[in-house]
């Protein structure tokens, strides 16, 4: 008796999962059936963006409380306040690059088993969703000071502007970290109530770690971008990218530790601005220990290197606590 074949493996388009979420992620797992799309939509399967977007916020609040010698609980909730501000507007953010994606992401393999281009959520369904997720954050925004406020309102215009910027400029992981970056502006106004030099140069320090961690994400689909035409720096780079890369860490280390040095020197201690160049110089090790062991030709070293970045992050961060202890 002949044995049958072996059924085939159902596709992520079958099973309703995304083809570049980690297998066995808390949705595909815990969350209820209808809801699920919907959360693949906001990538609440995949957390690594979430993170990038909330660390510069930390980063600001953590250097402004150090340069002010005060840490109260207004702050506690800035920083949980930063961390579901990250989470939703994330997640609308995604949702409407799917939305202005919907047919460059069913022509990308990585890409079409999203829930727009695989049918599973319309259009409408998926602008009711982006607008729900704004709008809770809009209730967290407002509990902000009025200068965060009023920041929060001016970031719509890069979130806005963002899915765009790859069908008109080599560059669109600036108009990224222009974006992903702005709550380092905004954490620090909601701590001082006002913005200030050091927190504009750790917005350029954030927006060079994100030309480096999202010039390493792009390389996964380089082969499809060519096809439909889409453009990144990765494309633009090429055989030369692994250079670019180390500019941009050394760019974000130099910038990094001026906005240490600026918004420490004035209190005239030695230790919190020790500990705070400490955490420059580990995240900068980090970087480097991450671009050496890349392989940019291979989709998956660029995946795991580009979730790797979110411990680049939380090494600075936890360096800006001890030096706020200190």
């Amino acid at each position: 008796m002949v044995a049958p074949p072996p059924m085939p493996e159902p596709t992520p388009e079958a099973t309703g999962e995304v083809a570049d979420a980690v297998g066995g992620n808390w949705v595909d797992r815990f969350a209820p059936t209808r809801s699920r799309p919907y959360l693949r939509l906001s990538r609440a399967d995949r957390p690594i963006g979430t993170w990038l977007l909330l660390l510069p916020c930390w980063w600001g609040l953590l250097l402004a409380s150090a340069a002010t010698g005060r840490l109260g609980l207004f702050d506690a909730w800035i920083a949980v306040g930063c961390a579901l501000g990250a989470f939703l507007m994330r997640g609308a953010g995604c949702t409407w690059n799917d939305i202005t994606d919907r047919d460059i992401d069913a022509s990308v393999t990585r890409t079409r088993s999203r829930p727009i281009p695989s049918g599973q959520v319309s259009v409408r369904g998926a602008l009711i969703w982006m607008a729900l997720q704004a709008l809770i954050a809009l209730a967290i925004l407002l509990t902000f000071p009025p200068a965060a406020i009023l920041l929060g309102f001016a970031s719509l215009v890069l979130v806005a502007i963002y899915p765009f910027a790859k069908r008109f400029t080599w560059w669109p992981q600036v108009f990224l970290g222009l974006a992903f970056n702005w709550g380092a502006l905004l954490a620090w106004a909601a701590h001082t109530g006002s913005l200030a030099l050091p927190a504009v140069i750790l917005y350029a320090g954030g927006i060079a770690w994100t030309l480096f961690y999202d010039t390493i994400y792009a390389h996964q689909d380089t082969e499809d971008d060519a096809l439909i035409g889409v453009k990144s720096t990765a494309r633009l780079f090429g055989n030369q990218s692994r250079k670019w890369l180390r500019g941009f860490l050394v760019a974000t280390l130099c910038l990094l530790a001026v906005a240490a040095i600026a918004a420490l020197a004035p209190l005239q201690a030695p230790m919190p601005m020790v500990l705070a160049l400490g955490g420059v110089w580990a995240l900068g090790w980090h970087m480097a220990w991450l671009l050496r062991n890349l392989d940019e030709n291979d989709p998956e070293s660029c995946m795991l290197t580009f979730r790797r970045c979110r411990d680049t992050g939380l090494i600075l961060a936890g360096f800006l606590v001890l030096a706020n202890v200190a």
